[in-house]
């Protein structure tokens, strides 16, 4: 797993469509302005092998869990707790606001082999189309 907190470490991401994407996330959240991860947060790319327990310890955020009831992915009563799961051709980005500041967590998810099958299945459950990027 790479936790990535400024935009620097982007060069860690073998992918580069993902590495794109998340060079693009740090324009959007910094504006112009420089990376603060205690306030705008940090990245998180899954990695083949990666568990979802690792992932949730160090995200700090319920993945295939939820903080209501102690459902997990597949219960019928289970409620995903992120903000937004948008799919991409390459990979799901997970979003959590866990206050009430910019402070963000976003993971991404490649869809590639070696990544948790129940983690990408309950992407793919739950994901919503992300919308086209366009260029300025």
């Amino acid at each position: 797993m790479l936790v990535l907190r400024d935009p620097d470490s982007t060069v860690q991401i073998d992918d580069p469509d993902i590495r794109g994407l998340i060079a693009q996330r740090f324009e959007d959240i910094c504006d112009g302005e420089d990376f603060d991860p205690d306030l705008h947060g940090q990245f998180i790319v899954v990695e083949p092998g990666d568990s979802v327990e690792v992932l949730e310890k160090e995200s700090g955020c319920p993945i295939l869990s939820s903080y209501i009831g102690n459902s997990r992915f597949g219960d019928p009563d289970f409620k995903p707790v992120f903000e937004v799961l948008e799919e991409h051709a390459f990979c799901y980005e997970m979003v959590f606001v866990p206050g009430d500041g910019d402070f963000g967590i976003v993971i991404f998810i490649p869809k590639t082999e070696g990544i948790d099958p129940e983690l990408l299945a309950m992407c793919a459950e739950y994901a919503v189309p992300a919308p086209e990027l366009t260029e300025p």
